[in-house]
């Protein structure tokens, strides 16, 4: 019934002559504000605009005002244009977003030379009033590369508009670091892809070899620091840094850096030189004291044998041209996994080198698909049973051959990248621990808190609701009616005063998240709440849930990876190397690839480290403990969000 009122004042509102440029639309059971937005060719923003109650969910039946596709939203009172300051934007960003000089912006905010610009802020636009973010009906169509810019359409993903250009998202994030916290429709993107470096190359990956690589002794380098003196320090921008991220990196605000650098006015360019204050020596983190870092205790010792099982299927792509090659690799997802990976790899075989580990490489091409593989073949040949390491295959079943087949011989298989549950052998190491192991974690975790944990479940997860009954009897669990809401009062009675309620939001339903939360906000003034998800769920990435909303409820998430000092390191390394950055599966190869030979280096087997010693490096952790007969890493982040955006480690 509300949205028929709504319906009848957005009509009165609307000048006749545009009546024919909205439709309504009778919300079907399941069905999101994103997936309609979709259907019609427009954003969950547009859908918003008009259907202000929409925010707070919507059900089966309700009515919806849509506007037409490229139509902005015209009403007999216009508003001035405003921008809200996102994390990480600064006053060049938003002004070239809108396409004005940075001291018109000025001239709108005289408030921003003062307090200088802050997060979460409404700022005003100069350049004509509209209702929200001006919308070109004419701009049907987005621009292409040629001139370097790229203008967001409707239902475009950061991922789809980086696959356009042949970069990754992380580099596309780079070149616009405005869209850090999401896209906006309409929004003028600076892209320079990979392949408009060259004519003939289109994409920079390591060539797909079947080689033998032997690491040389390590050369003598001798390391000079240099004392910083009190005061004040030079300080060159990194690719991808922003305005936010300097200021909080050297502990002022926005407006004291600018002040000390008036350039920044301009803008954040790769390559300034910054005045900043000097802090003397700048001391790393704490490392963590269960954790060792293998680098300082490498030894030389006997050489050591390190076999990569990697799915490069050469076979299938000798005979291609290189323009067919650049073909395949814009549509074979799981070559270019292959190809990341091996990159990583070749970076932590670089790095073995400076430190002079004493170890043989080889690496194979095991032509691997879901159903076949060379595998067996390849460790018959080439005799792999001498092996003091085998890394690969990436599908499980093949991981698993190749245990059975090195069991006997005591060989150890690190089985990279599947989540798959392992079958039972002693010699195989899960590199990744399965999703059911992640979920036990993150419940033993909370338990071990000893608060007061409630599960809000969609009625249809029966899985993960017999687990947890099954072996968390303390849990309690939500009500949840016949139309997947939660009944506040219901809810309410399940949290206890004077201890930490974890809320586990086990759904994937937008208007369950929804309800959930906003009962959670009004109650979090009377109880310690904080929201929690125990797997990866991708509905809290939609528009249609605010960032404010995680970080207010302070979000606690599990993640293989998490970001620190050494990944910017290693990032610009790969980049130097290879003119991109890394994306998931680049830093995943150069993690297990260099942690397995560290264990190498200890002067004992590898079985041994794995059982004695727990590591960190780039992105992920490792610490492996037995599973079922075999070894699975239980090294999992429990990370939570701040209401300051950050994302920080809990213990």
């Amino acid at each position: 019934m509300k949205y028929f009122f709504l319906l009848v004042i957005a009509v009165l509102s609307i000048n006749s002559g545009n009546a024919q440029d909205y439709a309504k639309h009778k919300v079907a059971k399941s069905e999101t504000v994103t997936q309609i937005a979709k259907k019609y060719n427009v954003t969950p923003f547009d859908i918003y605009r008009l259907n202000p109650d929409a925010k707070n969910g919507i059900k089966e039946n309700d009515l919806l005002l849509i506007p037409s596709a490229g139509k902005s939203v015209s009403t007999s009172k216009a508003k001035p244009r405003t921008h809200l300051v996102a994390a990480g934007e600064t006053l060049y960003s938003i002004a070239r977003k809108y396409d004005v000089s940075v001291k018109d912006l000025e001239k709108v905010n005289a408030d921003l030379v003062k307090a200088g610009l802050k997060t979460g802020e409404t700022i005003s636009i100069p350049g004509g009033t509209v209702d929200g973010v001006t919308e070109k009906a004419t701009e049907s169509a987005p621009k292409t590369a040629n001139d370097g810019t790229h203008i967001v359409q409707a239902g475009e993903t950061k991922y789809s508009i980086a696959k356009k250009y042949g970069i990754s998202v992380s580099e596309l994030e780079k070149q616009n670091p405005a869209i850090a916290s999401g896209l906006q429709k309409g929004a003028t993107l600076h892209v320079k892809s990979e392949s408009a470096k060259s004519e003939t190359r289109v994409v920079e990956r390591p060539k797909p070899t079947i080689q033998e690589i032997t690491v040389p002794a390590k050369p003598d380098v001798e390391v000079v620091r240099k004392p910083v003196k009190g005061g004040f320090a030079n300080y060159e921008v990194k690719t991808g840094e922003t305005l936010f991220g300097l200021a909080k990196m050297f502990s002022l605000s926005e407006q004291q850096l600018v002040e000390l650098n008036p350039t920044l006015k301009d803008g954040v360019k790769t390559g300034m030189i910054l005045k900043v204050p000097s802090r003397g020596s700048m001391a790393m983190a704490e490392p963590r004291k269960d954790y060792t870092d293998l680098t300082k205790i490498a030894k030389g010792g006997d050489k050591k044998k390190l076999v990569l099982l990697l799915p490069f299927n050469a076979a299938k792509i000798s005979a291609d041209t290189t323009k067919a090659t650049a073909e395949r690799l814009k549509k074979d997802a799981f070559m270019n996994l292959t190809l990341d990976f091996y990159s990583g790899a070749l970076m932590a075989i670089d790095s073995a080198k400076t430190l002079g580990l004493n170890l043989d490489v080889k690496i194979f091409d095991t032509e691997e698909s879901k159903a076949s593989s060379k595998v067996l073949d390849i460790i018959k040949q080439h005799d792999l049973k001498n092996a003091d390491a085998v890394i690969g295959p990436f599908y499980q079943q093949h991981a698993e051959k190749a245990a059975e087949e090195l069991n006997a011989a005591g060989v150890p298989v690190i089985s990279p990248l599947s989540k798959e549950a392992a079958k039972k052998f002693s010699n195989l190491y899960q590199a990744m621990p399965s999703e059911q192991y992640t979920k036990q974690m993150m419940l033993d975790f909370l338990t071990g808190k000893g608060g007061n944990i409630i599960v809000v479940s969609d009625p249809k997860r029966t899985s993960n609701k017999e687990f947890i009954g099954a072996n968390y009897p303390n849990v309690k669990f939500a009500e949840v009616d016949a139309s997947g809401s939660v009944p506040a009062d219901k809810l309410r009675a399940l949290l206890v005063k004077d201890v930490s309620n974890y809320i586990i939001l086990d759904t994937e339903k937008t208007g369950m998240i929804l309800g959930t939360t906003n009962l959670l906000l009004n109650e979090i003034a009377n109880y310690r709440i904080q929201i929690v998800i125990i797997e990866p769920n991708d509905t809290l990435d939609f528009e249609e849930i605010s960032m404010k909303r995680l970080t207010v409820l302070k979000l606690i998430y599990p993640s293989m990876t998490r970001d620190n000092e050494s990944a910017q390191a290693f990032r610009d390394a790969y980049k130097a190397k290879n003119r991109v950055f890394p994306n998931q599966f680049a830093t995943r190869g150069f993690d297990v690839t260099f942690d397995t030979m560290l264990r190498l280096s200890q002067g004992k087997r590898f079985s041994e480290s794995a059982a004695e010693q727990k590591t960190e490096q780039v992105e992920s952790k490792f610490d492996y403990g037995p599973k079922d007969g075999g070894f699975v890493n239980k090294g999992i982040y429990i990370l939570q969000y701040n209401e300051d955006l950050s994302v920080k480690e809990v213990e």
